[in-house]
Order: structure tokens, then sequence, then C-alpha cells
């Protein structure tokens, strides 16, 4: 039986970084991963570039049923930190929007990176390597492996979540943590697209690629989100970042509401427009929004915010057809009144979704392990002493835009130097 200080299994973000901190600072790692390559998610992000963090990334972009947990490791190892690693492997970066850094190149450069800081810290890596059982005894967990039996003073579980199984997502992490006791929130996908009943969808399916900046919130209540973004029209729904930002905090049942024009006060612009030209109410409409989005609209008559409040999921249309007065005329020749209501229903969108397009094209896995049960500053659990939890298995998501990496490299900073610092002496 071959015996290690540390034991991580899962090979993606968490589990690597946590691995070359932790061999750095003196502790004999293994890494088991059940996958043939190495951190395929890393490898597929950002577009195949890795939007590896973000620059603004504060325990305020994270969901939990216990929000301040993540504050610790997010504080002592932030961002600043991360793109100094980066920087000394000279690895070529750019900042996009919204603070998201980037890799110039290709998201394999992370991944050389992380490999080389565990070659650094003299870790091994078995892969494709499946732990099919773990035990522990007093003084350690003893893991039956496809490439044997192994030991480790300490075990880390840095497995990830459900999302895109198709690259090998699995449970393992949910059952491991039950095992030892843990209560595990209940999952579901998140950073994912929302989508309908497709007869309902259909007046909306052929504006699939249309895409526009909208302002996009779940309805009123605890736990409310809201983003500023663009949307993106498909043939089964809504996409886009503001719609995987929102699918975060989206419960089945439960209505969004989108602001079609968030950049201009509707009602007013109409009315100032009216004043002054002859053009066709679509016309002017495609001054501030996708011209096709404008016609479709006007079509069905779109009724507005309350629509569909206490709808059930499937049970009709994303919208009430209302009976439209004729629009398509000179705006000169139609009522405010029409007008206000047209602004009204652009501004309040309120639409329930039947479901999301699920793990398989899901960013990452709301829910996982209670962090009530763990220590923030050691992802250690309160259970089962020597038993860590880090990066995505762990009840904490993050926004889209790089944070779900920085809370990866957080918590496995905050687990390796916590399992070194514990580590006794000679």
């Amino acid at each position: 039986m071959q015996q290690f200080d540390v034991v991580i299994v899962g090979a993606g973000a968490a589990g690597l970084f946590c691995a070359g901190v932790a061999g750095q600072l003196g502790l004999k790692v293994l890494v088991l991963d059940h996958a043939k390559k190495v951190a395929e998610k890393i490898r597929i992000s950002g577009g195949g570039r890795c939007n590896f963090t973000n620059r603004d990334a504060t325990h305020e972009q994270f969901l939990s049923s216990n929000p301040n947990f993540c504050r610790s490791a997010l504080a002592r190892y932030t961002p600043r930190d991360f793109l100094a690693l980066v920087q000394r492997h000279r690895i070529a970066w750019h900042e996009k929007h919204k603070g998201q850094l980037f890799c110039d190149e290709s998201s394999e450069d992370i991944i050389r990176m992380l490999l080389r800081e565990c070659e650094a810290g003299g870790v091994q890596r078995w892969q494709p390597c499946t732990v099919h059982a773990v035990r522990h005894t007093a003084a350690r967990f003893e893991l039956d492996t496809s490439a044997g039996v192994v030991a480790g003073a300490r075990l880390v579980v840095a497995t990830g979540g459900l999302s895109i199984p198709q690259i090998g997502a699995s449970d393992f992490g949910y059952r491991l943590a039950r095992q030892f006791g843990h209560r595990v929130v209940p999952t579901r996908p998140a950073l994912v697209p929302l989508t309908f009943d497709a007869a309902a969808w259909a007046p909306f399916a052929a504006l699939a690629g249309v895409s526009l900046e909208v302002r996009i919130a779940t309805d009123e209540g605890k736990g409310r989100g809201e983003f500023l973004d663009d949307l993106l029209f498909t043939h089964r729904g809504l996409s886009g970042p503001a719609v995987l930002q929102i699918s975060s905090y989206w419960h089945p049942g439960q209505p969004i509401v989108v602001d079609l024009v968030p950049h201009l006060r509707l009602s007013e612009a109409l009315r100032e427009a009216k004043a002054r030209t002859r053009k066709h109410l679509p016309n002017e409409l495609a001054a501030w929004m996708p011209a096709r989005l404008a016609d479709t609209w006007l079509a069905l008559g779109v009724e507005a915010e309350g629509a569909t409040r206490g709808a059930k999921p499937g049970s009709g249309p994303p919208y009430k057809a209302a009976v439209p007065p004729a629009l398509d005329r000179p705006l000169a020749e139609i009522r405010d009144r029409d007008l206000d209501h047209l602004a009204e229903r652009l501004h309040r969108w309120s639409l329930v979704p039947t479901g999301t397009e699920g793990y398989r094209k899901a960013e990452v896995t709301a829910g996982g392990v209670d962090t009530r049960e763990l220590s923030s500053q050691t992802m250690e659990s309160r259970l089962v002493p020597g038993l860590h939890f880090i990066g995505e298995v762990v009840d904490v998501t993050g926004w889209l835009g790089g944070y779900n990496f920085q809370w990866a490299w957080a918590s496995a900073a905050a687990c390796a130097r916590a399992m070194a610092a514990a580590r006794p002496g000679p």
C-alpha cells in the first residue's frame, strides 16, 4: 500500500492547484482522476482561451445557502495572486469587459502551468484511475482504486459538479460526502440557457440568433438577481450572458422579467419621435432594438409584466397575446396611451421558463456539499478530521466571467496551506 500525506480526488482546476501548492509546501501528494484527459473543463472554457479569473471577484458575486462562507478564502487568495502566477509562467493574457481575464493563446497554457506547478512540488498523478471505495481509520484514509490501494493522512475531494457529463462529470463527490455524514444542498444546473414549451415558443423560435442588451431579473423576493448584459434568442428559448447569469437565481415556476430597452425611457422617446417624424412605428423601434424582434413583438401584441404570473410551467405561452392596435402606421397617428402601453410591455416582459438546457449545457452546478459543515479557513470537514472539500463540489457558485475559477484557486490555496501548517513536525 502506497502512503501519502495527501490524496486528492479530482484533477481539475481546484485539484491540480491544491496539489501544486501542497507539494511545494513539503507534502507528499497524489492526485487521482477517472478521466483520460487532464483538466478537460479548463481546456474547453472561455471558448478555448480560459477565462481564468475576474479582477473584480469578491464574495458578493457568489451564491450559497451560507453566503459568508467564501469570504475568507477569497480574501486570502485574490485574483491578483493568481495573475502573478500566470505572469510568472510568462502566459500572455488580456482583459475583456467586466474584469474578465483570458489567455491570449489557449487554455492549454493554464493546464501546462498547473502541471508544472505540480511537478515543482513532486506531485504524483494517476490518470485515468477510478476510486472504487474509501475507508477512514483513526489515522488515515484508504482508497481502493483501479491502480491499487493507497492511503493518505488527508483526503481532498475536488471532483467538481454535474455539469457537462460528456467530459466525465459525476456525482462521486456528493456520494462521498454523504458517506461521511455530510449534508448536500440540492444540486441544479447553473449558468445555463432557459427553455420554453416548443409550441408556446414557436412565435419566437424564428428569432434564433437575434441578440440585444437587456436588463433581466428574477421576480421580487429573497434571493432576487438582476443583470445588465446580452440576451440571445434560440430555437428552444433564451441564452446569452444575461440569461446564463439569471439562471443561477431562477427556480422552476418563477417568472423572469426582461427590460428589452434598458437604456432609455421608451415612453418619452416614442412621444418625442411622434412629434418629429412620419416614420412607421416598426421603423422607429428598430433604432432601439433589432428590427426582427420589433416586428415579431408588434405582430403578437405581447402583454406587459404580470401576464404570466401564476402560470404553471408549460401551461401556456411565455406571453399573453393582446388584440394589438394597428401599429404599423405613421407614429404620429398612434394614440399616446397605446405608445405608453407598448413601452411598458417592452420594459417589463414577464415570462415563465419551463426549464433549462440541463447539465449538458450548464457551465457549473449550483448547490453541493453544505458549507455549514466545513471550516471556511481550511475547507476541512467539521465531522471527519482530515477530510476536505474544495471547488465546485462545494455549495458555492459564482457568476459568469471567471468567478468560478477564482473560487477554485482560492479554496484550493486555503486547503493546501492549512494542510501544510497542520503537518506534524519531525
